[in-house]
């Protein structure tokens, strides 16, 4: 799909600016209608250029020029404050901006309040900052806008900030053990390349000794990290580099995406931690009153994952072409029995929403159990490279000293 810039006018009026995704012009102005905007001007974007890709500046490259979760979290509790007590939105955004702690963030509310006094939606001024504020999150705030209960949209998304920022803490905590034993090993093979072979080696070629091949293994490892250390090093910056740049183009964004989720034991968790942010997100939009096919476009985008939005965008496609939600989900191959008997029911029910949250509650229990018992499964695994590691090293400078002992014994 192709993006799009479109100016238009809300039901009050109120002149519109923003981006969209969609097949054409057509259908670009048929979702804006669905969303109670007049178009008045949609024209296609330019796409970014393989030379504007390499000219970015050292922050934006190594991803420190961006608002982290928990000053996003403190923006949408302290916005829901101001709005459940009654402060025009102006004066709010305002104070946001002096009191933020984040200058990319104090940047866009500053741009954001010149745009609130010259007229526009707090939306579509949102907007125009959408590498700060995600699509789910302008949509939300737009719901709010419309219905009068702005308050409520910041309380949603304040709810669903504060889960998504519980599931990365309890990751990285189940990740630190095994991440420090790796550094570790690390600093080891360092040391030892660095101060202890060398050493050993000297020695042995000292003595004219016959090697045998694990002591001619080691010390060929230690020559080619001595000699060569600069290059590797040039080298693993490079690699990490272009795989930075990969990921900002589509093809490699979706490559490593579909690829993850597959990654032996952990990847299965990366998967059910992204089905319940869908299904949270989804039945947050569902409860704001948004359509099912624009929640769906919505929250493609909040999963952060387009393998994963390719299927949802498929189950979009589905439903608009008259299938059930059920049937959708069903073709996706995305979720388990027990979660497409939870649609179903939603579905004869009439309570779809509610049944979402059900479904992410369920995810959310299955990938806190997979955390727990994560350090316990690649245990295993680390203990079988650390034992590779000391048998090499004990074939390789301990065999040698042995023959050598057994030799001067038996003179």
């Amino acid at each position: 799909m192709a993006l799009y810039n479109y100016t238009g006018r809300n039901i009050s009026g109120g002149q519109i600016k923003g981006k969209l995704e969609a097949v054409s012009s057509t259908a670009a102005a048929e979702q804006l209608f669905r969303q109670n905007i007049t178009p008045t001007s949609i024209n296609e974007a330019k796409q970014e250029s393989e030379a504007s890709l390499a000219s970015v500046d050292v922050k934006e490259l190594f991803g420190f020029d961006s608002v982290s979760l928990d000053e996003m979290i403190i923006f949408c509790r302290q916005m829901y404050a101001l709005m459940r007590s009654g402060v025009p939105i102006l004066r709010a955004i305002n104070g946001m901006a002096e009191s933020s702690n984040s200058a990319s963030l104090q940047k866009a509310l500053l741009d954001i309040g010149k745009q609130l006094e010259g007229g526009y939606t707090l939306s579509s001024a949102l907007n125009q900052h959408t590498n700060i504020f995600s699509s789910l999150f302008i949509s939300l705030i737009h719901v709010g806008e419309n219905t009068g209960q702005l308050d409520q949209s910041f309380f949603k998304l304040t709810t669903y900030l504060e889960r998504e920022q519980a599931t990365k803490k309890r990751i990285k905590t189940a990740l630190r053990y095994p991440t420090m034993v790796i550094i570790a090993l690390s600093a080891a093979l360092v040391i030892l390349n660095i101060w202890v072979i060398p050493t050993f080696a000297s020695m042995f070629s000292k003595l004219g000794a016959d090697l045998p091949w694990a002591t001619k293994f080691i010390i060929a490892s230690s020559n080619f990290f001595i000699n060569y250390w600069p290059y590797m090093l040039f080298g693993v910056i490079a690699v990490i580099v272009a795989l930075r740049q990969s990921l900002k183009t589509k093809h490699g964004r979706y490559v490593w995406d579909r690829r993850k989720i597959k990654i032996p034991i952990i990847g299965s968790i990366i998967e059910r931690s992204i089905l319940a942010r869908f299904s949270h997100s989804f039945g947050i939009v569902l409860t704001a009153g948004v359509p099912m096919t624009s929640g769906l476009n919505l929250v493609a985008d909040a999963v952060d994952n387009s393998f994963m939005k390719e299927k949802i965008v498929a189950m979009r496609v589905a439903i608009e072409s008259g299938e059930s939600l059920l049937r959708a989900a069903i073709a996706s191959t995305l979720f388990t029995p027990l979660v497409l008997q939870m649609i179903a029911v939603g579905e004869e029910t009439g309570r779809v929403d509610d049944l979402l949250k059900e479904v992410g509650d369920y995810y959310e229990r299955e990938v806190d159990y997979d955390l727990s018992t994560l350090t316990a499964r690649i245990e295993p695994l680390l203990l079988i490279v650390v034992a590779a590691m000391v048998l090499v090293l004990a074939l390789g400078i301990f065999t040698p000293m042995w023959d050598m002992a057994s030799a001067m014994q038996g003179k």
